[in-house]
C-alpha cells in the first residue's frame, strides 16, 4: 500500500465468516460500534449483517424491512444504529439487535427537486425533505446531518430528536453547491465534512452550514470516517473512461478506486488501490468505510451496481475488505 507518515495497511484475506447459503454482491456500507462490532448494510436478501472484530458472525436483521437500495449506515455513541434507505427516502434509528426506534423522513415519499429517477443532473431545485438520501452522521452534541444526494442537493441538520432544523445546499459546482452530497461525517470541533462526489471534493462547513473550505486531493468521494487522532479515512470510486466528473470533465483513462487517509488539515498520509479491480487489497467500488479502536480499516463495496453489472470485475469479485493497520 502507498504511504508516508510511518501508516501502513494489509489486507486481511478471509477475515469475514459469512454464513453459508448468504451473499452480498453489493455492500452499501459499513459501521463499527463502541464494542469494535462491525456492520454491514447490503443489498440482499439479509440487510444487515454483524460480525465481532475477529470476523465471526453474530447476526442479521432487517429481513423484509428494507428496499434493494440499502445506501448508509452508522453506529451512534449510544449504541444504536441509523440506517440510510435511499429507496424508501428514509434514514431509520434501530436498537443492535434490530427493533425500530425513529424514522427521519415519510416511507415512499419523495421531495419534489425537478428529479426524473435516474440522472442527478436533471436535479433543478432544493428541497427541505428527502429524495434518496445517502448517509448520516452525528455532531458531538448529538445532532444528525444527513446527505441527501442521488434525488437532492442538499445537507439536513436535524436536532437529536429529530427535529429538522436547517438545511443547506444547491445544485452546482461552487462553495456550497453540490453535485452528489455522498457522505457526510462531523469532526470532534463540530465541523461537517461533506462528499460531494461528482464534484471530486470534500466540502467543509460549519454545524450551521455555512462554508469553510474544501479538500480536492480527493477522486470521486463516497463516504469518510474519523478515527480518534482525528485522521480522515476516504473511500473513493473509480472514474471510468467515458466518464465525465464536473470538476475534471471528461475521463479519457481509467482512473482506479482506492482509500485515503488524510491527515486533519487534508494532507495525504496513506494512499492504496491499483487498476486491477478484483485483486485483493484493491477496491472495485469502494462505498463505505470505518474504522475500528485498532486504527484496522473496513471498506464496503458496491461491486455488482458499479464493477460487475458493467463489465468492469467478475461476478467473484469481492464486495467487502478488512485492511489491518501495520505495526
Amino acid at each position: 500500500m502507498a504511504t508516508t507518515s510511518g501508516l501502513s495497511y494489509g489486507v486481511v484475506e478471509g477475515w469475514e465468516q459469512l454464513p453459508a447459503g448468504y451473499e452480498h454482491r453489493d455492500v452499501a456500507g459499513v459501521a463499527v460500534d463502541g464494542e469494535d462490532r462491525i456492520f454491514l448494510i447490503c443489498r440482499g436478501d439479509h440487510p444487515i449483517i454483524v460480525y465481532d472484530r475477529k470476523g465471526n458472525f453474530i447476526r442479521s436483521w432487517g429481513e423484509g424491512d428494507f428496499t434493494y437500495r440499502t445506501h448508509g449506515i452508522t453506529a451512534a455513541p449510544d449504541g444504536t444504529v441509523w440506517c440510510t434507505d435511499d429507496g424508501n427516502h428514509t434514514v431509520r434509528r434501530f436498537t443492535p439487535e434490530g427493533k425500530l426506534l425513529m424514522t427521519l423522513g415519510t416511507p415512499n415519499t419523495a421531495a419534489d427537486t425537478g428529479y426524473d429517477g435516474k440522472d442527478y443532473m436533471t436535479i433543478t431545485k432544493p428541497a427541505d425533505a428527502f429524495n434518496r438520501p445517502t448517509n448520516l452522521a452525528i455532531g458531538p452534541k448529538g445532532d444528525l446531518y444527513v446527505s441527501d444526494g442521488y434525488g437532492n442537493c442538499r445537507v439536513h441538520r436535524f436536532s437529536p430528536t429529530g427535529e429538522r432544523k436547517r438545511s443547506w445546499g444547491v445544485p452546482g459546482t461552487g462553495p456550497g453547491q453540490f453535485y452528489l452530497p455522498h457522505g457526510i461525517a462531523v469532526g470532534a470541533d463540530g465541523r461537517v465534512y461533506v462528499c460531494d462526489r461528482e464534484n471530486d471534493r470534500i466540502q467543509i462547513f460549519s454545524p450551521e452550514g455555512e462554508y469553510l473550505s474544501e479538500w480536492t486531493d480527493t477522486q470521486r468521494p463516497t463516504h469518510l470516517v474519523f478515527d480518534a487522532k482525528g485522521r480522515a479515512f476516504v473511500s473513493e470510486l473509480w472514474w471510468h473512461s467515458g466518464q465525465t466528473s464536473r470538476r475534471h470533465g471528461a475521463i479519457a483513462q481509467a482512473r482506479p478506486g482506492r482509500v485515503s487517509v488524510l491527515d486533519p488539515e487534508g494532507r495525504v498520509l496513506a494512499r492504496w488501490g491499483g487498476p486491477e479491480a478484483s485483486a485483493p487489497g484493491n477496491l472495485a467500488a469502494a462505498h463505505g468505510i470505518a474504522v475500528d479502536s485498532k486504527g484496522d480499516v473496513y471498506v464496503s463495496e458496491v461491486t455488482w451496481t458499479f464493477a460487475v453489472s458493467r463489465g468492469h470485475a467478475p461476478a467473484n469479485c469481492h464486495t467487502f475488505q478488512k485492511f489491518a493497520l501495520q505495526s
